[in-house]
């Protein structure tokens, strides 16, 4: 018999039936999209304040932070009529993140004094060539309309946002 290979080939039947009858975990991914939690990080998006105006200062915090040193930006100062557009003196003139390093661990959205940077739940979309991976601020900025802006409250503890509740505070103005 075991030269006909029969119980080897009986032992293989069972196992191809035991799981052709199982649940699939396959996801037909254009047609279904799977589910994430709720503290997934994803895509950047440089966040606005109140007023529409950019939070980032250039600091240098948040590239100071990434591990895979994929954060570049260039600081510049703000201009009298530029009041409306940047929320402090300094601002970011050029502010890129190269997704093909990036590693989303999130430590550049806690290295962020001024909250201007969060990991959103947008998955970053794949392409075949590398110059579209640099995000620069055109990408990663949120819209001005405020009814456009991304929802990150998911992302902060409750502690974060009883604390920017209080307004006495220079950095929830």
């Amino acid at each position: 018999m075991e030269r006909l290979y029969i119980p080897g080939i009986v032992t293989g039947m069972t196992i191809t039936l035991k799981h052709f009858f199982k649940k699939k975990t396959t996801v037909r991914y254009p047609e279904v999209k799977r589910e994430f939690s709720e503290i997934y990080r994803g895509r950047h998006v440089l966040k606005r304040d109140d007023l529409g105006r950019e939070r980032c200062t250039a600091c240098g915090l948040c590239a100071l932070a990434c591990p895979a040193e994929a954060i570049s930006m260039i600081a510049a100062e703000r201009k009298p009529e530029e009041e409306n557009l940047y929320r402090e003196e300094k601002y970011a003139k050029v502010y890129e993140i190269n997704m093909l390093r990036c590693i989303f661990c999130g430590l550049c959205e806690e290295a962020c004094p001024k909250e201007a940077i969060f990991l959103t739940k947008e998955t970053v979309q794949s392409g075949y060539e590398r110059e579209g991976f640099i995000y620069g601020k055109e990408k990663l900025t949120e819209p001005a309309d405020p009814d456009k802006r991304i929802d990150i409250s998911k992302r902060q503890t409750p502690e974060v946002i009883e604390f920017k509740k209080n307004k006495t505070f220079r950095h929830n103005i």
